[in-house]
């Protein structure tokens, strides 16, 4: 295969005068204050945006997130204007079907209920006034319905008072244990108390708050949304708003080891509930219907139990159940379904070669053609000729923008770049390689420079190594692991997509599974050795290694099976012991599928690659990092990998939060986590 090297002309745009210029780099109290802009949000006419900011005060360290609008006919530099008021924390705009209000979701009665406001501004309407937490809402194409999430206990059915009197009966209880006689028992960073995810349907525009509803999912098992990350992108109104269709797994024993999602039609009334997707016992997600109500698009993998397999793009006939592949081709996982204008082509985003575009899928063809490129594209609306977007890269988190739908027209910026609201800092250039990897394969990655970078210089590296496994660190913001926060400090940084990555084709995420120790070291190992081969600032004798989830196994991996080059080494919320996390962990499906079976069906493949048997060989310096809520990969695993270290008399550390799960996400708790390990770095690496 013929290697081709990548340069990214954003990752060019900080020159050295620039850098010469700039008073420092990027820290992680820069990342922690930053404001954020997520959730644009179009007009049905394509004429005026909204979108969320959220903003952080220094002083009390706590968040607000508020609404903003900016009248895209106007060709003026006005910014956006605030639209919800101050002192309100809201999330989830949503337009009304006449474009003259936005609604969204606040808890400022003291519990989370639906609002509206005026395009135009002023108070907000409450239209909700319901005992329980509105979860989750979407607005039926006519705006006459809606549809709300609540979570629930089945046997209450659709009355959401009895609900309540359960949840504050076993609030009043003296005796505190629980009694379980299925899985799941916990899930993600959650204890199971019974509830399910349910969704209900009301009608907007009468006097008063909605109190009430109709049970639409009541005849299905199962959550909607989905635990713990669905929402309702997985649940759809007809145009008409006589029917709806959602995705859904059914809640029995046999949920911790399966992944068949499926897609249920039910009359907008509650009844008539029909499995459109039976005959797919694999995952199929994300309806939606056509115009014309003939048609239903969604999603689909073709493997049961696999939650990294490729989501295909799927049409379905509803009169005669008949389904097919719209882009069997196109050897990318869709991330979603957004119809054009005149039904002709989807809308998705989809992981491609480190960056995160957005593509539009012609129907009819399957032709898929990328629409917006450059970084990430982590969210989208389309309306009235107008595509609205939010964009982040290795330089910035989210900027808001817009341009034409086929993404031709200039593209206007809404929000400020991190670059803009950080004037005084300079950025980490970077740039894509690639390098030949197993089986003699292409393997891309990333090099990130420090922020005063000068030209003849050797600078120490943090090498970061991404979770999933089927994940990647391409060109992307995040505010867990990000690179500039490193190079902030002196740092250059490595990281490499190892077979096992997203967005390389499907056989190339394929190849990790029963795999993780060989296959991705030797891409590890032979990027490394490329980088520094290409990239003369980099000091190899002065470099750590720093992973999460599977990153954190990959440490703990190496450190036994490639520990030569490193001074120190970083593992937050890593797997230790295989065969402990395949019994241990909440979503059987992963490890089942990853090892090719259950622990007492396969031990040898949860031996082969396991790092408790390796223990005896390491001796590199380890800072280990666990939160106590961690349910996927728990607890026992981090405090296992350190009590191995202090045994065998290593340097390390042990950082513990209690009330983290698998992500540290308070900001305070994040300060921690990064002022800890840029300590232990600069300890062993110096800067």
């Amino acid at each position: 295969m013929k290697l081709r090297h990548a340069i990214l002309p954003l990752a060019l745009a900080l020159s050295l005068p620039a850098v010469a210029d700039a008073a420092r780099g990027f820290s992680v109290r820069d990342m922690a204050y930053l404001d954020r802009h997520s959730a644009p949000t179009l007009s049905p006419d394509g004429r005026v945006l909204v979108f969320a900011k959220r903003v952080v005060d220094k002083d009390t360290n706590k968040s607000g997130t508020s609404l903003w609008i900016r009248n895209l006919a106007t060709r003026d530099m006005r910014p956006p204007q605030r639209l919800t008021p101050d002192g309100w924390n809201v999330n989830s705009p949503a337009f009304s079907a006449d474009g003259k209000s936005v609604h969204f979701l606040s808890a400022k009665s003291g519990s989370m209920q639906l609002y509206s406001i005026p395009v135009a501004g002023g108070e907000p309407k409450r239209l909700t006034d319901t005992v329980l937490d509105v979860d989750g809402y979407k607005l039926s194409p006519d705006g006459t319905q809606v549809a709300l999430a609540f979570a629930v206990f089945p046997e209450c059915k659709a009355d959401l008072d009895c609900t309540k009197k359960k949840l504050d009966a076993a609030e009043a209880a003296k005796a505190t244990g629980t009694v379980f006689d299925r899985m799941f028992i916990r899930h993600w960073d959650a204890w199971n108390d019974g509830r399910l995810n349910r969704v209900f349907a009301a009608k907007l525009g009468g006097d008063g708050m909605l109190k009430a509803a109709t049970l639409l999912s009541g005849g299905i098992a199962g959550d909607i949304p989905s635990k713990p990350f669905g929402d309702l992108s997985d649940f759809a109104w007809s145009a008409d708003g006589k029917q709806v269709a959602m995705s859904v797994r059914q809640a029995n024993r046999e949920e911790p080891w399966n992944t068949n999602f499926d897609i249920w039609l039910v009359n907008a009334d509650g009844t008539g509930a029909r499995n459109l997707t039976a005959g797919n016992p694999a995952w199929d997600a994300g309806p939606v219907f056509s115009t014309d109500g003939k048609t239903l698009y969604y999603r689909a993998m073709k493997r049961p139990g696999f939650e990294a397999d490729r989501f295909a793009l799927m049409a379905m006939a509803l009169g005669s159940g008949k389904a097919r592949e719209i882009a069997p081709a196109w050897d990318r996982s869709a991330d979603g379904i957004t119809l054009s204008a005149d039904g002709r082509a989807i809308y998705t985003t989809a992981a491609d070669l480190g960056q995160h575009p957005l593509f539009a899928v012609d129907i009819a063809s399957g032709t898929a053609s990328k629409v917006i490129g450059g970084g990430s594209i982590s969210s989208f609306d389309i309306a009235g000729g107008t595509l609205a977007f939010s964009r982040n890269s290795l330089e910035s988190g989210d900027v808001i923008a817009t341009t034409s739908v086929d993404g031709k027209a200039p593209v206007r910026a809404i929000t400020p770049s991190a670059g803009e609201m950080l004037p005084e800092v300079a950025w980490g250039a970077y740039e894509q390689f690639n390098f030949t990897g197993w089986n003699n394969e292409t393997v891309h990655g990333y090099v990130v420079k420090p922020w005063n970078y000068q030209p003849g210089r050797k600078y120490p590296v943090a090498f970061l190594i991404h979770g999933g496994p089927q994940g990647s660190f391409g060109d992307g913001w995040s505010y867990r692991w990000n690179p500039q926060t490193y190079a902030g400090l002196g740092y250059a940084v490595v990281m490499i997509d190892f077979h096992g990555s997203t967005g390389y084709g499907q056989a190339f995420t394929d190849s990790i599974s029963q795999h993780w120790g060989d296959r991705p070291l030797e891409d590890l190992q032979k990027g490394w050795a490329a980088a520094q081969a290409k990239y003369a600032f980099l000091d190899g004798d002065k470099a750590c290694a720093l992973g999460a989830s599977y990153g954190g196994f990959m440490v703990n991996w190496i450190a036994g099976n490639w520990p030569q080059p490193w001074k120190c080494l970083v593992s937050h919320d890593g797997v230790f012991d295989q065969r402990a996390m395949g019994y241990a962990t909440e979503e059987l499906w992963f490890t089942e599928w990853e090892q090719g079976g259950t622990p007492y069906d396969k031990p040898a493949n949860y031996e082969r690659f396991n790092p408790v048997n390796h223990v005896k060989d390491w001796k590199v310096p380890m800072l280990v990092i666990h939160g106590q809520l961690d349910y996927r990969i728990p607890v026992e695993q981090g405090i296992a990998v350190f009590t191995a270290l202090q045994r065998r008399g290593i340097e390390s550390k042990f950082l513990y939060f209690p009330d983290e799960n698998h992500w540290v996400l308070k900001p305070q708790n994040s300060v921690l986590w990064h002022d800890t390990v840029n300590g232990w770095l600069q300890q062993h690496i110096g800067q």
